[in-house]
């Protein structure tokens, strides 16, 4: 049986984002979900599984959409993805997209490190 590439990996976990437990278990072990311009880092399924479950708490509605794959190899993808939702606690708008390279590695994610507008996620999240 051939294993996931990076890419079904990726589209595996977006697609999966409203169930943590089941997007948590693509990730290997020792596998790291990574935002550092948010300092957030997430390393092993359940505390990956921990994150998703406190930003849907956060975001009720939260879900990927309109997906680009800029690169596409067996072990590495890059891409675009967006977000459009409500913030639970402001009831702004969260309009994101986001930019993730995903490392794949035994069939499993190793790394995903996402990028984000810090500043439209700070505008969101902040009270009325």
């Amino acid at each position: 049986m051939t294993q996931p590439t990076a890419t079904e990996l990726l589209r595996a976990y977006l697609d999966s984002i409203r169930t943590p437990s089941t997007a948590a278990a693509l990730f290997a072990d020792d596998g790291v979900l990574e935002l550092p311009w948010i300092q957030v880092r997430a390393q092993g399924p359940e505390a990956i599984g921990q994150l998703v479950t406190g930003l849907l708490a956060k975001v009720p509605d939260f879900a990927f959409k309109d997906i680009r794959v800029w690169i596409d190899t067996p072990d590495r993808t890059f891409a675009e993805y967006a977000v459009e939702a409500e913030v639970a606690a402001s009831g702004k708008p969260y309009r994101q997209t986001y930019a993730g390279l995903l490392i794949a590695e035994g069939g499993k994610i190793k790394l995903l490190r996402e990028a984000l507008n810090t500043a439209a996620a700070a505008e969101a999240f902040r009270p009325s």
